[in-house]
């Protein structure tokens, strides 16, 4: 099984077009579809269904996809390692964070990393813890921030808590404030409450609603689906409520009212991952480095 089939199967797989692959990875299609060919004899499998020019996975192709985007992957990952060695002077480092951590903790320790290795390049990828871990274990990153515990299915994966998080509800200044006023409200405060709630999978909602649940109430959505900028503005266009962490509700220029939330455990605890059986790469080690000690 030779790295190029590989390439070829993956980039086949993804088009589900033997031409468009071969034009993907800059080879001709004949050259291409003899590879595949080798590598379907070597496996002792078909990999595709090739249908009235409809291309398909079999099972056996199925099964071969995450682990040849894997071994791409880190293929990619040592060929960088490699070009790092020149003191940091070229590189990638791909991270990834949620919304939230991206608006409020990343931006000041990205530019101190950028200021000191310019030649580094920083590949941010956005998301929800779950579908960080996922992209941890299929190669695509080099470090995430997620949001812990993280979920009993996950892969084996290096975690180190960062920080810890303050929640506070943020409701429109024009709107009457939730709690009636109180300086503190809590949990159970917000039942009868419209809230505003981002999409599923997002860290923030599963802790939002388990709190609740754990008060004895469903929580009422006004609206729910967005991302954090999203339910930012439709919180201040006076939709609901909505439980968002300290370091966002506190930037300046949001116009809402931030009102504490009292009670145990109403935090996140942040941790930055990476995969337990590859060590991060030189660049990626060294932003590690300085966001655990920013």
């Amino acid at each position: 099984m030779q790295f190029q089939q590989l390439l070829y199967f993956v980039a086949v797989a993804e088009t589900r077009h033997f031409t468009r692959a071969a034009e993907s990875v800059h080879v001709a299609q004949p050259s291409l579809s003899q590879q595949i060919k080798a590598l379907e004899r070597e496996l002792g499998a078909d990999l595709f269904r090739r249908a009235r020019g409809n291309i398909t996975l079999t099972d056996a192709g199925e099964a071969l996809l995450p682990l040849a985007r894997r071994i791409l992957a880190d293929a990619d990952t040592a060929r960088h390692e490699v070009m790092e060695l020149a003191q940091l002077r070229r590189g990638r480092v791909r991270l990834g964070a949620t919304p939230s951590l991206c608006t409020g903790l990343l931006p000041d320790v990205l530019r101190a990393f950028h200021d000191r290795y310019p030649g580094i390049r920083l590949l941010i990828e956005e998301g929800g813890s779950l579908d960080l871990v996922r992209e941890l274990a299929r190669g695509a990153l080099d470090l995430a921030l997620v949001v812990l515990p993280l979920p009993t299915a996950s892969p084996a994966l290096t975690t180190v808590e960062l920080l810890r998080e303050d929640l506070v509800v943020v409701s429109s200044a024009q709107a009457p404030p939730p709690g009636g006023g109180r300086e503190a409200v809590r949990i159970a405060d917000l039942e009868g409450e419209r809230l505003v709630m981002f999409r599923h999978g997002y860290d923030l909602r599963e802790l939002t609603v388990a709190a609740c649940r754990a008060e004895g109430f469903e929580p009422d959505f006004a609206v729910e689906g967005g991302e954090m900028d999203a339910v930012l503005n439709f919180v201040r266009a006076g939709l609901g409520v909505a439980v968002v962490p300290r370091m966002v509700a506190t930037r300046p220029g949001l116009g809402l009212r931030v009102t504490p939330l009292s009670g145990p455990d109403l935090h996140r605890t942040i941790a930055l991952a990476h995969r337990s059986d590859v060590d991060p790469p030189r660049a990626a080690r060294e932003l590690q480095r300085m966001l655990l000690q920013r």
